[in-house]
């Protein structure tokens, strides 16, 4: 790795593109300007003019150029075809080693098929997963996978925990995470033949802080700091999570103006309404890892403004620094071997 850690962001990625993305990027730049180099991919012109509109010409920011645009309705297989999309060569710089991660708010499956395709996958995963974060009573909660992955494996929920342990264990700096399987029942016997089958994998791997099953409430209790279920559930859990915020919203505004005490009330614990909406921002934690893949790989929310871009080329440079594809890697080549072994004897 460089001295300076070279970050790709797709700067035709997401609904307020490019202005959200390179004002972002600006911010980012700013704050970290020591320690990073960002590099803005996508139709050069139009960043040109974002860059001259925020006075930010003479700031260290590289453009690359990228003919193509994928559009949010962009099937994610046929956006391969689009070898110049500002996707397509995020991900090749990353793949040369130019740069050392790709943040992007484009097209999700597309972003994540280019990783697949270009970066492949760490070697030993045998499908990566989207690391989605929750606010909880105890802190941030790692779910995945939140979307990459709709049908699933024992193995594969298996090595979702072991990736996820490995990341908060490192970026979030939590020492011997907990880990929890989303069932219907927390005892060892309920759920269906995945849940099943998977609860035996963690139970059995003595080197996780497995402490069971948890159910849809221990989520936000921060019963656990990893939570593992299938892409399917994970979107769900996640999506209904990011509607909290919206609803809590209208229904202060709605007792508000239906009641003088309310209004009052509100008034008076104004603070604490706005502090409770902090913590539900998802623009707080930036984007979404995809673990597993043969790079860094951050997924922005579509709607991303610049807090959330520069919180997510922040959270990129963590997964760099900390190495966490190389522990992925070293423990999951480790458990391999381990497992030959007991084969053996």
């Amino acid at each position: 790795m460089s001295e300076k850690i070279k970050i790709a962001v797709d700067a035709m990625g997401g609904d307020y593109a490019p202005q959200a993305v390179v004002e972002g990027t600006i911010l980012a730049q700013n704050e970290n300007h020591r320690d990073i180099e960002l590099v803005l991919v996508g139709e050069k012109e139009k960043i040109n003019q974002e860059l001259s509109r925020l006075k930010a010409t003479d700031l260290p920011l590289v453009v690359q150029n990228a003919s193509e645009l994928i559009t949010m309705g962009d099937p994610a297989v046929e956006s391969l075809r689009k070898k110049d999309s500002s996707i397509a060569v995020g991900m090749r710089l990353q793949k040369e080693g130019k740069v050392d991660a790709f943040v992007s708010g484009g097209n999700t499956g597309a972003v994540m098929t280019h990783a697949l395709m270009t970066l492949g996958r760490l070697e030993g995963v045998s499908r990566p997963a989207i690391a989605s974060f929750l606010p909880s009573e105890k802190g941030i909660v790692v779910v995945l996978d939140a979307g990459a992955n709709a049908e699933c494996k024992a193995h594969n929920l298996y090595q979702f925990g072991v990736m996820g342990s490995i990341y908060t264990s490192y970026v979030l700096k939590k020492e011997n995470p907990r880990i929890g399987l989303l069932s219907i029942g927390e005892e060892s016997t309920k759920g269906n033949d995945l849940t099943l089958t998977t609860y035996k994998l963690l139970s059995e791997d003595s080197s996780l802080n497995f402490i069971g099953n948890v159910e849809g409430r221990d989520v936000l209790k921060g019963t656990c700091d990893v939570v593992v279920c299938d892409g399917f559930v994970g979107n769900i859990v996640l999506k209904f999570a990011e509607s909290i915020d919206g609803f809590l919203t209208w229904m202060v505004k709605k007792r508000v103006k239906e009641s003088f005490l309310f209004r009052l009330g509100a008034f008076l614990v104004k603070v604490s309404i706005r502090d409770l909406r902090k913590v539900l921002d998802y623009t707080e934690y930036g984007g979404a890892p995809l673990l597993g893949v043969n790079g860094v790989c951050i997924i922005c929310h579509g709607e991303s403004p610049p807090k959330a871009i520069k919180n997510a080329l922040k959270l990129a440079a963590d997964m760099v620094r900390e190495r966490v594809n190389e522990h992925i890697t070293k423990i999951l080549r480790d458990k391999e071997k381990t497992n030959q072994k007991n084969q053996r004897s």
